[in-house]
């Protein structure tokens, strides 16, 4: 609403409750008293959140029009939330009228006042009463893009730092094992497909999913995962075997992580938007987020288990002897609000699981010992899982410049030649970045692994270690997610395998992730009660097809499922000789059930194991995907 007045005056009497998004006033910013002004009452409301920028300048561009109509060289910006019942959240609110102003006061022509956002206020106004001395319009992310359509659904906020991700200027080398290096554009990339690929990648920045991935075909032929009619998309729904996976994945990565010395917590899953530390955060991170109201107050659900991980590490007291500290979360549920045309089967969801440490370390010292070992860790994991994947690496000129023999040394760690990308400047909260890339089938880079150098933010959350001379001092802090979503190793599996099949070869499971191990095939009814017992002596996930189907139709059965390996079960079989034991991948052998155990055992040997959660009888399964 625009108001040409003679007078308008305004005095700060208290502080809401979101004045902590601006901080304490200064005296001067407390009040203000101007004449022949342009009063600007401005309300932020949540469908501006889709393009909070486009609309702040298409606001400035109506004032500057209007003070152009009705001769004002005054104008003032004042935050008038009773225009709207249907309110931004506070932090977009204060960063859409702090642009306006900015904006404004580039004009030189214009003298601008603004008054404080998130503070209670009483003002007087004498409006002038000319035909154009009181306006009102409303202003839409629609007008700000010319879109032909409102924009629709729920908002979708997005930080400084996705803004930044997209205005990044670069360098691309490709480094050897040997730590050496040249530019990206001039290494012949023909013998390295997968370097090719994310280079490409990478440079075209195109995360929209064109076709459907073959991966969510065979998620839903498998029986692992599904899409669910009911819920938000990107948020799906769990069969009993892909849970089984899920599970087995979770209790890994996190048996690696806690032997490494990480101490495991829980935090909660919804967080202050007015909070001072963790608004400023928001903008540094590239996620978009969901939002809950409760009580009058706004929430957003988490993206990663940064926020209460910070929360502990600030409120804990640690010594420069406890150094590192590692904290360690499987955050079941996190959440970020990607956009339409990026959810894809498993590879972007809007909910997801994430393994997620954070470790706080003395110095750059430390830190870069740290990233060493934990990279480590990463390339164990993708081991455990059958994964080949491209490294990618993202450093900060300057720090580069400054530890010039940390490279080499992650380079002959890898053992394989790496993308590296070198920033001029540090936009983001971290000055070095590893990420192992897995390329899938559309060509598309998905990150399943990272470890990062946080230099912002313990000091933004006041984190705090003892020093050996007794004083306070803030550590640096690391980011470690050494599978990154599990969702998206699912995801990674189900594509390398089509993969495999494109190329004439098997669809497999490592031994210890498959839901089924072993599947006994009775000849007959009259050998199902036998293979039965036979199941109980075998401690693996093992199950029974006793369904009435010829042999031929239940190995073939087996095999669509990918179990590693089928026992044909016959009165031979239950009077004590040799097994036949088919191998997925291998050749058909004549086994003692001793030998065949001892081979189980060996191709699960320090993996977790859980139990079959179907029935063991086959006849009694439920279908779940028609």
């Amino acid at each position: 609403m625009l108001v040409h007045a003679d007078r308008f005056s305004f005095r700060v009497t208290d502080r809401t409750s979101v004045a902590d998004v601006v901080g304490e006033l200064a005296p001067d910013d407390s009040q203000a008293s101007v004449e022949e002004v342009l009063v600007a009452f401005t309300a932020v409301e949540k469908p501006d959140e889709a393009d909070a920028d486009g609309v702040a300048d298409l606001a400035v561009a109506e004032i500057r029009a209007t003070a152009e109509k009705v001769g004002a060289t005054r104008i003032m910006v004042y935050p008038y939330a009773h225009l709207s019942s249907d309110l931004s959240r506070p932090q977009t609110a204060a960063d859409v009228i702090e642009r306006m102003a900015g904006e404004l006061r580039a004009d030189k022509g214009l003298e601008v006042f603004r008054a404080p956002f998130g503070y209670y206020k009483s003002y007087e106004v004498a409006c002038k009463g000319h035909p154009l001395s009181e306006l009102s319009m409303t202003l839409t992310p629609t007008d700000a893009s010319h879109a032909d359509e409102p924009a629709r659904g729920n908002p979708v906020a997005e930080s400084k730092a996705l803004a930044a991700e997209r205005q990044l200027r670069s360098e691309w080398r490709i480094y050897q094992p040997d730590g050496s290096f040249v530019l990206a554009d001039d290494f012949d990339l023909a013998s390295h497909q997968g370097l090719s690929d994310l280079f490409a990648y990478e440079r075209e920045g195109n995360r929209t999913a064109e076709d459907a991935p073959p991966h969510i075909k065979l998620m839903r032929e498998q029986e692992l995962v599904d899409y669910e009619s009911a819920s938000d998309t990107g948020n799906l729904r769990w069969y009993p075997k892909g849970l089984l996976m899920k599970r087995l994945l979770e209790q890994r990565v996190t048996e690696m992580v806690v032997d490494y010395g990480a101490m495991e917590v829980e935090t909660p899953i919804m967080y202050d938007y007015a909070h001072p530390a963790l608004s400023k955060y928001l903008h540094r991170f590239p996620a978009r987020q969901y939002v809950v109201r409760s009580d009058e107050k706004e929430y957003f659900l988490r993206f990663a288990a940064c926020f209460g991980q910070y929360m502990i590490q600030h409120d804990m007291v640690a010594s420069h002897h406890d150094l590192p500290v590692r904290l360690y979360e499987l955050t079941h549920f996190s959440f970020r609000r990607e956009q339409g045309g990026e959810v894809a089967g498993l590879r972007r969801l809007r909910s997801f699981t994430m393994p997620d440490m954070h470790s706080l370390v003395q110095d750059m010292d430390m830190a870069k010992q740290e990233f060493i070992k934990q990279v480590r860790l990463c390339v164990e994991w993708l081991d455990d899982i059958g994964l080949d994947c491209v490294p990618a690496i993202r450093f900060v000129r300057s720090w580069l410049d400054e530890h010039p023999g940390f490279v080499e040394e992650l380079m002959a760690v890898l053992g394989r030649p790496a993308l590296v990308e070198v920033w001029d400047e540090r936009f983001f909260y971290f000055v070095a970045k590893f990420e192992m890339n897995f390329i899938d089938t559309a060509k598309k880079a998905a990150c399943l692994s990272t470890v990062q150098i946080d230099v912002e933010n313990t000091e933004r959350f006041d984190i705090n270690y003892v020093a050996e001379d007794g004083s306070k001092r803030h550590p640096l802090l690391m980011h470690t997610s050494v599978s990154g979503s599990l969702d998206r190793n699912v995801y990674a599996m189900l594509e390398n395998q089509a993969m495999r099949v494109a190329r004439g070869e098997k669809a497999h499971w490592p031994v210890w992730l498959a839901p089924t191990q072993v599947r006994l095939l009775p000849v007959s009814d009259d050998h199902v009660e036998g293979a039965m017992r036979l199941a109980d002596r075998i401690p693996f996930r093992v199950d029974v097809d006793d369904r009435d189907l010829k042999l031929g139709k239940k190995i073939r059965e087996a095999e669509r499922e990918w179990v590693p390996f089928i026992l044909v079960v016959g009165a031979k079989e239950l009077s004590g000789e040799d097994l036949t034991v088919r191998q997925r991948l291998g050749e058909q052998k004549q086994m003692t059930l001793e030998s065949f155990l001892e081979l189980l055992a060996e191709e699960t040997a320090g993996k977790p194991k859980r139990a079959l959660n179907t029935p063991r009888a086959l006849s009694r399964r439920p279908i779940f995907v028609g």
